[in-house]
């Protein structure tokens, strides 16, 4: 039994959260505070009025005017509820007391009734030390009912008096006096401890959103956080890709100029196509630079212990490795396939070289995603490259038939470093569920002009 008094309390401390630091504040008088105040004013004149008019005041001395005005002192001290808790709970349950000496009938009221209910309940839902609103309820609900045991031993005294001089009668198991007496107190009890849990469940259901809001704000910082450094990384990675590509682009150009300076003079045919080699090799370098360094702006941090993953300087991948990376995922069950449309033959093979590495690395990440989050058994890649018309445009598709595979989760940052590699391109990418079954990684390029 020594163990049941320390574990009771434990959870009782535990439920009323004597030891929780939060501070669910107290607002300012807002307008919904004086609308309940003025709601409840209104709809206890009406029904002290109804009472009045049945006859329920028919032994109270004071006058009408007295009536609502005791009715209005308890129901506009709730427009302070929620900014002085404890406080208005002492006064309505003080004022509680004294009309229920004074005016036993009026205090009865349902109006009153609820007012002193939302007083306490108040107390406990708002009151911004759980400590300090225990002690108050507490001391509250004593008193209570310790004033209705003492009505009930008065009660008691009236019915043995009533007993001696034969003017009472039984109609069941207790005296007439007691037994009202006896409901009166088990109401009460009810009626204090439902104000006194309620006001906790309010105050808990408020503590639980704060954490869940908590939560949310912190897993949105993380999400922020990791957007951010995967954007980052991700121009790193183009930034090192364009290092190699306008690297090769002045070494072509460094060679062809030294030949054409060395045969200036006795072949000038072959020094002018050096010089055209030069042109063009600039202008693809430039066209190339002005569409990467677009997404190379506003780099805020990089860490130096995160390594930048690229491939070869030698070797970058294009259009023409899809066919080989596409027959690599053809494992596990997984059926590929691979085709090109082109409007005009060899489109493909004229691709610039960081169209065709963006194209690439689109169908890489969605392969590879394919592979670590759908069942799709089968998975296909489409080149589509248009070099006629208004709009020409280089297109990757990659189609699978499968769902998301139970178990699985994805951080979306292949998806972000696919949108961040097309608009260096001013492409355009779409990222989805097809309407019939399956996946769909879309990705166009525009062609020609893309750094103008």
């Amino acid at each position: 039994m020594s163990a049941v008094g320390p574990a009771l309390r434990a959870r009782l401390g535990a439920y009323f959260a004597v030891d929780d630091a939060w501070d669910r504040g107290n607002p300012a008088v807002a307008t919904r505070d004086v609308v309940t105040g003025a709601a409840f004013e209104v709809a206890g004149i009406v029904t002290l009025e109804l009472a009045r008019s049945a006859g329920a005041f028919d032994s109270v001395d004071a006058p009408w005017w007295v009536i609502y005005l005791v009715m209005s002192a308890a129901a506009l001290a709730l427009v302070l509820r929620r900014r002085y808790p404890l406080a208005v709970a002492v006064y309505l349950s003080t004022h509680m007391f004294v009309t229920g000496v004074a005016m036993p009938q009026v205090m009865a009221q349902v109006a009153l009734q609820i007012c002193y209910f939302m007083g306490l309940f108040s107390a406990m839902a708002w009151g911004r030390s759980r400590r300090s609103a225990l002690l108050v309820t507490s001391t509250i609900l004593v008193f209570m009912l310790c004033w209705v045991a003492w009505q009930f031993a008065v009660g008691q005294s009236a019915q043995t008096w009533l007993d001696s001089t034969g003017e009472d009668e039984r109609f069941g198991f207790l005296p007439p006096v007691p037994a009202i007496i006896l409901l009166t107190f088990i109401v009460n009890v009810v009626y204090f401890v439902g104000a006194i849990i309620g006001g906790q469940v309010a105050w808990n259901g408020a503590r639980q959103r704060e954490a869940l809001a908590e939560q949310a704000r912190t897993i949105t910082r993380q999400t922020a956080t990791l957007q951010q450094r995967a954007v980052v990384d991700e121009r790193l990675r183009i930034a090192r890709e364009l290092h190699d590509v306008v690297g090769h682009h002045v070494s072509v150009i460094g060679v062809q100029a030294a030949g054409a300076r060395r045969v200036l003079h006795h072949d000038p045919q072959t020094a002018a196509g050096a010089l055209g080699a030069i042109e063009a090799s600039s202008r693809e370098a430039v066209s190339q630079m002005r569409s990467l360094l677009g997404t190379l702006r506003d780099i805020e941090e990089r860490s130096a212990d995160e390594p930048i993953t690229d491939r070869s300087r030698t070797s970058t991948p294009g259009v023409a490795d899809l066919e080989e990376l596409v027959a690599s995922r053809a494992y596990d069950g997984l059926r590929t396939s691979y085709a090109v449309v082109e409007d005009r033959p060899g489109a493909a093979a004229r691709l610039p070289e960081t169209v065709g590495l963006t194209l690439y690395r689109t169908a890489q990440e969605a392969l590879a995603n394919v592979v670590r989050h759908s069942t799709a058994s089968s998975a296909s890649v489409r080149l589509r490259v248009t070099e006629a018309g208004e709009r020409p445009f280089a297109e990757v598709e990659v189609l699978d038939d499968g769902r998301p595979r139970a178990g699985t989760s994805s951080s979306g940052m292949g998806h972000l470093g696919i949108r961040e590699r097309v608009a260096s391109h001013r492409g355009e990418v779409e990222i989805g569920p097809r309407t019939t079954r399956g996946y769909r990684v879309r990705a166009r390029l525009p062609l020609g002009g893309t750094g103008d």
